[in-house]
């Protein structure tokens, strides 16, 4: 046994003491060198799977928790009213169509996190990993193609829209980047080749001529990835799926019930992605940046935001698709309970979220603040927990890590647990 193992790589000699303790103990070895019964990954909530595609919705700059999803009063309250929703639950008349969607979402009042600065924030929030100068960490997208592999033939399987793709792969392969959309009403630009496809087909021949001593040379993961960016440009180039990208094809009532605005008209680009075979879609919205003129500037902002997520959520449900569509709203984090007539700071220690479709308790409010919205009173939710429990209800096998490029095993949402108890 031991000639054998020595003559294995280490990712090879885990699967293959893990397939004999499997075969003989009826054992399964995950991290933590804890043992579980090979039966556990067959008695798994329902939610594991149900999630065939996530959408992110970002909202970037810092929702205040407290003038939207978790409405408050006394010293706390802001310049909104809270409002009765389709469910139990209240929040502020910023978000009027959002509230008679309440009884599809589940809400998240007890967010925390730890870092107070945009950039990083976002960073975290994106992938559940401080940011670190020795290396780069994957979004939700990139675990997904690692663990489920792709999500189409001719498709990304993971798209950004109104952001560029530098956060997307990380440690692993840039095919497993997201591809990046600036303007949705404009899809994937230039994608007909100069002279035709027939002179791009000719091209990429000569490419490949002169590349072939190289490659042959250098059989790099690198390489081969660079490769494989212009075998599957050139695949979507020739298939029917580009329509996906071209909102033209939806009526001009359809697209006006999203709105006509980039981030409205992202979230309809992100159902035909979804629709079309692409796992996971980001739709970035700014403008929740309120240290100043929070009333005015939430006049400006939050009505574009309700009236593309109520819309989304909508036509997902008539589609049949929200069951299998898990849609996710994030920020990097809330805003301080102190409000002077004005605006409010930074505050990572309590803030809101949501879910909606993908298995999830519909009209259901998870955890709580305190009176104030300043701290976690019940049930607190760490950024790694929510990527696990979205990595979860989408079918990722989470207690299996990833090896970075240093050798260190790495798991989605730095190894937090998923909260089951969000989940029908």
């Amino acid at each position: 046994m031991k000639q054998i193992l020595d003559k294995l790589d280490t990712s090879t000699r885990r699967r293959f003491v893990e397939r004999c303790a499997a075969a003989s103990l009826g054992l399964s070895i995950l991290p933590g060198n804890s043992f579980v019964s090979a039966q556990t990954r067959e008695q798994r909530h329902p939610a594991f799977g149900k999630a065939k595609h996530v959408i992110w919705l970002m909202l970037s700059g810092g929702l205040s928790h407290i003038d939207s999803l978790d409405p408050k009063k006394g010293k706390s309250k802001g310049p909104a009213k809270p409002i009765r929703t389709s469910a139990s639950f209240q929040v502020t008349d910023y978000f009027p169509r959002f509230a008679s969607v309440a009884d599809r979402l589940c809400v998240i009042r007890s967010m925390e996190a730890k870092i107070g600065v945009h950039k990083p924030a976002q960073y975290f929030m994106r992938t559940a990993f401080e940011p670190r100068g020795t290396i780069v960490h994957p979004t939700l997208g990139a675990w997904g193609s690692h663990y489920l592999g792709r999500s189409s033939d001719h498709l990304p399987s993971s798209v950004c829209v109104n952001r560029r793709s530098d956060q997307g792969n990380g440690f692993f392969s840039s095919s497993y980047a997201p591809l990046a959309i600036g303007d949705p009403t404009q899809g994937i630009s230039d994608v007909e080749s100069i002279g035709g496809r027939a002179a791009a087909r000719k091209r990429v021949a000569l490419l490949n001529e002169l590349d072939s001593g190289f490659r042959t040379r250098f059989n790099d993961k690198g390489v081969a990835a660079y490769n494989g960016f212009y075998d599957d440009a050139l695949a979507l180039m020739k298939s029917k799926d580009l329509e996906a990208f071209d909102l033209s094809k939806e009526t001009s009532q359809q697209r006006s019930a999203y709105g006509d605005h980039s981030f409205g008209q992202g979230c309809l680009l992100a159902r035909r992605l979804v629709e079309s075979g692409v796992r996971f879609v980001e739709v970035k919205h700014d403008g929740w940046d309120h240290h100043k003129a929070l009333a005015d500037e939430m006049s400006d902002v939050a009505p574009v935001f309700d009236q593309a997520f109520s819309a989304l959520i909508k036509d997902l449900e008539q589609r049949g698709m929200l069951e299998s569509t898990l849609v996710v709203v994030a920020t990097e984090f809330g805003r301080k309970p102190n409000f002077d007539g004005d605006g409010r700071s930074h505050h990572p220690i309590c803030f809101s979220t949501v879910l909606a479709g993908g298995g999830v308790k519909e009209g259901f409010v998870y955890g709580k603040s305190d009176d104030a919205g300043y701290y976690v009173d019940e049930n607190p939710v760490s950024v790694g927990s929510f990527h696990s429990s979205i990595a979860y209800a989408a079918g990722m096998e989470i207690t299996q890590p990833a090896i970075s490029p240093s050798g260190r095993p790495m798991s989605v949402g730095d190894g937090e647990q998923p909260i089951l108890e969000l989940f029908a």
